[in-house]
């Protein structure tokens, strides 16, 4: 297995009395070179992450390691196990476990989770017993089994939590589909929200909280019993409350010196109550982390007395591992991503034109490894003639050098468009480009593909280039008829670099109608054909409340099912029947800036004669959006209004990094889900978009005919 970091912990010396050196010891001297995963130096670092957790851990853990299961454990399974250790260690299950392997519910649990990476629970069945006093016998026990992956998402293992069905190790089999839930979390909210949820479940607790250090201050989420939270509510940021460096919560107090905190019964969180919440909590335990550069604490409390158990605090402290570990790998991840698309987002366009009869929007969203800055660009400018260019394209790679090329190739393209808009002309000279770049990179694997337009709004006309991209997409919607979209037979020819052959369309874009430019990512799929894919994304065009364009934006990137491996890159323009009004408030990052955002909003639709009904939705969901901006983003907003005859459109943007903001959440609010339902209630459209310095929300409502 690839990676060469660190080793396999093992204490200082043997436990005083055992017959034989503890687990971890063994682990460490093991000859693992003469198995098929070679010596423990070189095993993958998450692999030695779960090492490492198996062997911190007082519940009786197991790891199955490779294609022949080979076992690795920690002393609480040693126990189990009995005299099968410790020659168990490092060998086949299915030798160790020879005589009941083949029972139901015993070998085949694990070889299917290790075969499809599905989690397994197991309740009330006999786990391979031991040859002693110390082996399980025919008791009876729950087992989880979930599958161990590297860091290259490959399943390496499979990890298994053993506990006897009783009321006093009950919980402890919930921590495996802890692990595996921590296991798919990306980011710092991620984490926070399956460690709240598991701790209040699992502990049956009135107050959890999840805090961590942030270098220069801290930052606290919480979770209370009670709380009305639903499907759409799990899918939100956590509401971070912040902290200077020298803060003074029992949460911080003990993930600064390291050591757990145990309150039975009193006031804990006097000082730094912010509610009724906090004020009522008379026990309270705080667990530190222990991960070696994030410090956090994770948090349970009681409103009466509480004496804390040694299973609980055991279960506590290996509840605090596994968040532990996922909290590293959410910071680092955190750091890669933003670093990645800092560069992408850098390279597209800031902002895009603002024309009378012209509306232009468009959406990117990185594919599946957001670690990675992608080729795909989107760009809209105004030509010398008059008319308006519109490109999106795709460079080949998802690598930096991939970003840095597109950026060479936007700019190269909009300065050849500047000196002769001709679409053909533009593409033949952006060819000769990139196979000069590709000649002197040495490769003959750099293409791009990418399809460029010119709309001529006095002839109403749209001329069109392609080198091999996906077709353009018109949402055909004349005056009193049906919308239709249908897909603009441009010649295709190569992709640029591997000799594209310059050729045009020239098609009617009269007012009403609006272009889609489209990637690849928008339409295929992981065993669907790409013909289907291109008949929902016209399916789902044509039946849009509206053709403004970033609705069809956000209505083309969900067109199509299923996760896709690419970036997503769309631009869309409309040539709208009349000219909109628009209005734009720059909102302070200040207590009161929601109250004046609705004053300027009501005053504004108010002059434009906007139906009552309209206002006072389209206020109320901007009042959610404001604030919401403010307290997650925390920073200035800006609101802007657009209307035009057929729909109110109103847009807040932050210069925030938290990329996908969706509603507010106070304390005031009568209900938690009241943001995200009110709007999703209110408005015909609503979504976020990703910007170079922040994220901008959305809605859109109908307006009824005149």
């Amino acid at each position: 297995m690839p990676g060469t970091v660190g080793r396999v912990p093992t204490p200082a010396g043997p436990v005083p009395g055992a017959q034989v050196p503890d687990t971890a010891t063994l682990v460490g001297d093991h000859p693992w070179d003469g198995t098929t995963l070679g010596p423990h130096e070189s095993w993958d670092p998450a692999l030695r992450a779960a090492v490492e957790i198996v062997l911190a851990s007082p519940a009786p853990m197991a790891l199955y390691l490779g294609d022949e299961l080979l076992l690795l454990y920690n002393d609480g399974y040693a126990d189990l196990i009995g005299e099968q250790h410790p020659q168990a260690l490092g060998r086949p299950a299915a030798e160790v476990f020879a005589e009941v392997w083949r029972t139901p519910g015993v070998g085949e649990i694990v070889e299917h989770a290790y075969r499809s990476g599905e989690p397994f629970l197991s309740k009330e069945v006999p786990i391979p017993p031991g040859h002693g006093a110390g082996g399980l016998g025919s008791a009876v026990y729950t087992r989880a089994c979930s599958p161990v992956r590297d860091s290259r998402g490959r399943i390496v293992g499979v990890l298994s939590v053993v506990a006897e069905t009783s009321p006093a190790t009950r919980q402890l089999q919930g921590l495996s589909e802890f692990a595996a839930a921590l296991a798919g979390t990306l980011t710092l909210d991620d984490v926070a929200r399956v460690a709240l949820r598991y701790t209040i479940t699992s502990f049956d607790a009135d107050r959890v909280s999840f805090a961590v250090d942030e270098g220069g201050g801290w930052r606290m989420a919480r979770r209370v019993r009670g709380e009305l939270l639903d499907e759409a509510d799990e899918r939100l940021p956590p509401l971070w409350r912040r902290g200077s460096a020298d803060w003074r919560p029992p949460a911080v107090v003990s993930a600064r010196n390291g050591r757990a905190s145990f309150t039975d019964d009193g006031q804990p969180l006097h000082e730094i109550a912010v509610d009724r919440h906090d004020q009522r909590i008379r026990a309270l335990a705080a667990v530190p982390l222990r991960a070696s550069v994030v410090r956090g604490t994770l948090t349970v409390g009681y409103r009466s007395a509480h004496p804390w158990s040694a299973p609980e605090r055991a279960l506590l402290a290996a509840s605090a591992e596994l968040v532990g570990q996922a909290t590293e790998r959410a910071r680092r991840f955190e750091t890669q991503h933003g670093t990645a698309q800092l560069l992408q987002r850098s390279m597209l366009p800031e902002s895009l034109p603002v024309l009378p009869r012209l509306r232009i929007a468009a959406r990117y969203d990185p594919g599946v490894d957001g670690n990675a800055a992608g080729g795909d660009f989107y760009d809209a400018f105004v030509l010398p003639t008059g008319g308006l260019g519109v490109v999106l394209g795709d460079v080949a790679g998802h690598d930096v050098q991939a970003a840095a090329r597109m950026g060479q190739v936007r700019a190269a393209l909009r300065a050849l468009a500047l000196n002769d808009p001709r679409p053909d002309q533009v593409l033949a000279g952006l060819d000769r480009l990139v196979s000069s770049l590709g000649a002197e990179a040495g490769t003959h694997e750099l293409f791009v593909t990418v399809a460029f337009g010119v709309i001529d709004m006095d002839r109403e006309q749209l001329t069109l280039a392609s080198a091999g991209h996906p077709t353009p997409l018109l949402r055909r919607c004349a005056p009193g008829a049906e919308p239709r979209a249908e897909y603009v037979e441009v010649p295709l020819g190569a992709p640029l670099g591997v000799g594209y052959r310059p050729a045009t369309r020239t098609v009617a874009f009269p007012p009403g109608d609006t272009l889609l430019l489209f990637s690849d990512g928008v339409v295929e799929r992981r065993q669907q054909a790409l013909s289907h894919g291109l008949a929902r994304l016209a399916e789902s065009v044509a039946a849009a409340p509206s053709g403004d364009p970033r609705a069809l934006c956000a209505v083309a990137t969900a067109a199509v099912s299923g996760a896709t491996e690419d970036d997503v890159a769309v631009l869309a323009v409309e040539y709208a029947l009349r000219p909109s009004r628009s209005a734009r408030m720059e909102v302070p990052a200040e207590p009161t800036a929601p109250s004046r955002v609705r004053h300027w909003m009501t005053a504004q639709l108010d002059e434009w004669r906007v139906a009552e009904s309209v206002i006072g939705a389209a206020v109320l969901c901007t009042s959610e959006l404001t604030t919401n901006a403010l307290l997650h983003a925390g920073t200035a907003a800006q609101v802007e209004i657009d209307l035009s005859p057929e729909r109110l459109l109103v847009s807040v943007a932050d210069s925030g990094s938290r990329g996908t903001v969706t509603r507010a959440r106070t304390d005031t609010l009568s209900s938690r889900g009241r943001g995200l339902g009110l709007i999703e209630e209110l408005t015909d459209a609503w979504g976020t978009d990703p910007t170079v310095r922040g994220s901008t929300v959305w809605f859109e409502i109908l307006l009824p005919p005149e």
